[in-house]
C-alpha cells in the first residue's frame, strides 16, 4: 500500500460503458465467468473466472458496476 497513490474512481474499461454485466457458465465443465456482454458480438469482454461470491463482488467493485439479476 502506497501513501502517495491517488484514489482512482472505479469505471468500466474503454468501450464497455453501458454494456450489461453478465455471468456465463460452461455447459461442459460448469466453469463460470463474469464480464461485460456485448450484444452486437454476443460475447463477453474482460472476462474473469468466478469461483465464489467474493469474486463477483471484487469484479463489481473493481469496475464500479452492479450485477443485473
Amino acid at each position: 500500500m502506497s501513501l502517495f497513490r491517488k484514489n482512482k474512481s472505479a469505471k468500466p474499461p474503454d468501450g464497455c460503458e453501458g454494456l450489461q454485466v453478465r455471468i456465463e457458465s460452461s455447459t461442459c465443465t460448469g466453469e463460470k465467468t463474469i464480464g461485460f456482454f456485448d450484444p452486437s458480438t454476443r460475447k463477453l469482454k474482460y472476462t474473469e473466472l468466478v469461483r465464489s461470491q467474493e469474486d463477483i463482488d471484487a469484479f463489481c467493485e473493481k469496475y464500479g458496476v452492479k450485477l443485473n439479476k
